[in-house]
């Protein structure tokens, strides 16, 4: 009997012991990601990104190149290629590139190394790294981890969840969440291509429009002209901050609307149709940094942020708001009644 429970107790150990072997850390988890995602020379992925902060999902095409060290062109067009937007970092620093008004604008910024971006796969892997609290759980045939933001959005969209397939080492989906855990913007990976590397006279940014799919529309100067103005509002509320006044400037063929609001975070959005006749091919320096408002991207400084978006030019002053709280009601405006 004793000899029986003995076999007993040391085949249970064993079992345990395999068991365990069988497990993977999130130690070892991190460390293969890194490795995998890290050494790679370069990749190029595609993604579908959907904005669920509305009414209705927008959704948005994300197409990247990147080629070690610090080469970067990542694409945003909606679903019917009417807005794309490019934002491209090459030899010469960082641009902003909106083919359907010809303007490209130039930064003297370190994106994205100070900007998380979630369908940049060195971004999820440093997120990942950076954050000693991330939690990680195995869920099929994925590792799920769960990691703080570190974009400008982190106030607004605090953590993450990273699904990665176990087999590829690739990451599949990434869900944003707010502080509720509440999803608000989800990113399907379609195709990542480690190993991809581009020379870098495909980064320049003469280039960047010719590398336009065949059949994206790119809008005329009467299909911009012809665009009627639509007042857009923020969605975002916070208390104390009213409208205390909407005005609108009559231009010569053009009108601008202010509103503006008062109280403890306090702030002024000017709108206007783009003037299509105004084109910037050859490049004109933006200050602040790029930043990536879901639905355009901007331009942020400490005091303004400034975008442009469906045909229309949005600027926002604040000395009261933070760089966050100016994406926040950039990222939050819409076609609306101000409730």
């Amino acid at each position: 009997m004793k000899s029986l429970v003995a076999k007993l107790v040391v085949l249970f150990a064993m079992i345990l012991v395999l068991s365990a072997c069988g497990a993977e850390s999130k130690e070892d988890v991190v460390k293969k990601l890194s490795n995998k995602w890290s050494d790679a020379k370069g990749y190029e992925l595609t993604a579908e990104m959907s904005i669920l902060t509305g009414a209705e999902p927008r959704v948005y095409d994300v197409e990247v190149w990147h080629t070690k060290p610090e080469f970067y062109r990542v694409k945003v067009s909606d679903a019917n290629a009417e807005n794309t937007q490019m934002i491209v970092r090459n030899a010469e620093g960082v641009f902003v590139v909106t083919p359907a008004l010809n303007k490209t604008y130039k930064f003297q910024s370190k994106w994205p190394s100070e900007n998380s971006q979630a369908y940049l796969i060195g971004s999820l892997a440093e997120d990942i790294k950076k954050d000693k609290s991330a939690t990680f759980k195995e869920e099929g045939d994925k590792y799920v981890f769960e990691a703080k933001t570190t974009n400008n959005h982190k106030n607004m969209l605090p953590s993450q969840k990273i699904y990665i397939d176990k087999k590829t080492l690739l990451p599949t989906d990434v869900s944003i969440l707010n502080e509720n855990k509440e999803e608000q913007i989800h990113i399907k990976f379609n195709k990542v291509s480690l190993g991809k590397a581009r020379a870098a006279g495909d980064y320049k940014i003469e280039q960047t429009p010719a590398a336009m799919e065949e059949g994206e529309k790119v809008e005329t100067s009467a299909e911009l002209e012809s665009k009627e103005f639509e007042t857009h509002y923020p969605v975002v509320k916070w208390e104390n901050t009213p409208l205390v006044e909407e005005k609108v400037i009559k231009l010569e063929d053009q009108k601008r609307v202010v509103l503006t609001f008062g109280g403890d975070k306090g702030f002024t959005v000017i709108q206007e149709l783009s003037d299509p006749n105004v084109s910037s091919s050859i490049p004109v320096f933006a200050p602040g940094d790029p930043v990536d408002l879901g639905v355009a991207i901007g331009a942020v400084t400490d005091h303004s942020i400034s975008w442009e978006q469906d045909g229309m030019s949005f600027f926002i002053a604040s000395s009261s708001l933070t760089k966050e709280e100016m994406i926040e009601v950039a990222a939050s405006m819409t076609v609306s009644e101000l409730k």
